[in-house]
């Protein structure tokens, strides 16, 4: 049977999968000040990096419309799946379902379902991947649910990030830990809880060694590294990404790992050095 997995922009889509026409990204859209940003093939990260650095204010972000969700399903495919970032951080999955709820109201009963990642950037792709390989072995519809939603159950995301304003200025650190960690040069070690929602794992003094902390915290809870793809995001830091991708074979034998560049959303949580882990 034909499908179409629908991902929403904070999942960033190697080149492959950008031209492979079972994928669909629909864009989230981001303001910084008085600046409109659309997280599309127009984004520009290093113009965003300098706007959110010379402002004083949280970039904020606005998930695609119920519609435009409606406007994704609508295809020949007769399997729809759609993959968004978490819930616990995003509208973007409430609006995924009300799509799915607009477009069966309007045109009709059809096999869609929405996953919510309860992660972000990679981790969203890595989930759009296992879509595609429970649709290419012939799974029914409802052994793809079953066989992705277990593949969520056990999805690790961790993350650094070069600074902590962005997390500051939006409220999820505190003024007084974001001044503490930016004084001392204190890196926290970042992850994702079952729920997916932000927590702290650990931290460091230094980028290079909470990056190594990361890396250590993945390896003790990762199994059967020969049958799982690790993936890598990083803002704007192609050859810190290079480097942990290196440290990573070193150290154990996945499946893959493949590094891609940061989008719209995904840059304006990481900010301009940050990194992404999922595996």
């Amino acid at each position: 049977m034909s499908y179409k997995i629908v991902v929403d922009s904070c999942g960033e889509l190697p080149e492959n999968l950008k031209k492979d026409s079972h994928f669909e990204s629909v864009p989230l859209e981001i303001f910084v000040d008085e600046y409109h940003i659309v997280d599309d093939e127009t984004f520009d990260q290093g113009d965003f990096l300098k706007k959110v650095k010379e402002s004083p204010n949280s970039p904020k972000s606005t998930c695609p419309s119920p519609e435009r969700y409606m406007e994704a399903y609508s295809s020949e495919a007769s399997h729809v799946y759609a993959v968004t970032l978490s819930s616990k951080l995003s509208g973007s999955y409430n609006s995924a379902e009300l799509g799915k709820s607009l477009y069966i109201e309007e045109k009709g009963e059809k096999q869609i379902h929405v996953f919510d990642s309860k992660s972000a950037s990679v981790g969203q792709t890595l989930i759009a991947m296992k879509i595609q390989e429970c649709e290419e072995a012939g799974m029914s519809f409802e052994e793809v649910i079953d066989t992705v939603d277990a593949y969520i159950a056990g999805q690790n995301t961790y993350f650094v990030l070069e600074t902590l304003e962005t997390l500051r200025k939006n409220g999820r650190l505190s003024n007084l830990k974001a001044f503490v960690a930016s004084a001392l040069n204190i890196k926290p070690v970042m992850g994702s809880t079952e729920e997916g929602e932000i927590c702290q794992l650990d931290q460091a003094r230094g980028m290079n060694k909470a990056l190594d902390k990361m890396i250590h915290v993945m390896m003790e809870k990762v199994q059967d590294c020969e049958q799982k793809i690790l993936a890598i995001a990083h803002c704007n830091c192609p050859q810190r990404a290079k480097a942990i991708a290196e440290k990573v074979r070193s150290l154990a034998s996945f499946k893959d790992i493949f590094v891609v560049d940061t989008a719209g959303i995904s840059s304006m949580y990481a900010n301009d050095g940050g990194i992404i882990m999922v595996v």
